[in-house]
């Protein structure tokens, strides 16, 4: 169990009514919040043998942690040392702000770069770190709305430098050879995106995964970058079977994800037939 399934637990026990998000009647796996006939949790990546140098917070809006879509999950997935924390406007959680200034971290907000200000450090090709350091990508996790106000009420984030990237060219540089020609058909959540659960009328927007693995590709962990990358496309076609609309998702997902896993790491995963996987 990691830092967001133990947010999740932590949350659901403080709510004082049942938080009902759509398809809320589901009967879910308390993990990876799929229909229980579709988990995946047998597939997931062994976070042990993930080479990385690379930390996560996940800092997320109040109900994201609650959402079965929410995507930021799938990073906690595959890096070890994920952290993942509630948003708040008039408090700062002193356990966050010890990860923070932890001297071994280099920490980085992921967020556009024209909200920077003109004196603020912004990686947008490659994340370089300072010697002995490891950089902690700082996610703000919920809907662009609620980000973009975390982004503006969270002045203990001023200090740290930014990672940006161009929305419109991220994603054929994550994706590399892991998808074919003929997969290219998947709906995106703006023309970009290839999440189909929820939508959003901006066209740069991406899941909290796909920017994931766009920073890990930066910092130059391109296998992780593709592993998560192919994560979330089995999270994304596993989630919409039990919706009621066309499946949109990758339907090679489980059989590109289990091809690359197996390839990555030929000596120590023995995965699971993805066929076994409904």
């Amino acid at each position: 169990m990691h830092a967001v399934h133990q947010l999740h637990q932590y949350r659901k026990s403080i709510s004082t009514t049942t938080y009902k998000a759509r398809g809320y009647r589901v009967i879910r796996c308390q993990l990876c919040q799929l229909a229980q006939q579709f988990c995946i949790c047998a597939l997931a990546p062994n976070q042990e043998h993930v080479q990385t140098t690379a930390g996560f917070v996940l800092l997320m809006h109040d109900t994201e942690v609650l959402k079965p879509s929410n995507t930021g999950k799938l990073i906690a997935d595959i890096i070890p040392d994920s952290f993942a924390f509630l948003w708040s406007r008039t408090k700062v959680n002193p356990e966050l702000l010890a990860v923070l200034n932890d001297e071994k971290w280099f920490p980085l907000l992921v967020f556009p770069q024209e909200y920077a200000g003109d004196d603020r450090k912004v990686f947008t090709n490659k994340v370089i770190c300072p010697e002995g350091k490891r950089p902690l990508f700082i996610m703000l996790d919920g809907s662009w709305r609620e980000a973009k106000k975390m982004f503006r009420k969270s002045p203990y984030l001023d200090r740290f430098p930014m990672v940006s990237f161009d929305a419109r060219t991220a994603m054929p540089a994550v994706l590399g050879t892991c998808h074919s020609d003929s997969n290219k058909q998947v709906s995106p959540v703006g023309q970009d995106s290839r999440y189909t659960v929820r939508k959003t009328e901006l066209e740069h927007q991406f899941s909290t995964a796909e920017v994931g693995a766009r920073v890990l590709a930066m910092h130059g962990e391109t296998h992780n970058a593709q592993l998560l990358d192919l994560w979330f496309d089995v999270f994304n076609f596993q989630y919409q079977k039990s919706v009621c609309q066309r499946n949109k998702g990758n339907v090679n997902a489980l059989e590109n994800y289990q091809s690359f896993v197996n390839k990555l790491y030929p000596n120590h995963l023995n995965m699971p037939d993805s066929a076994a996987i409904e």
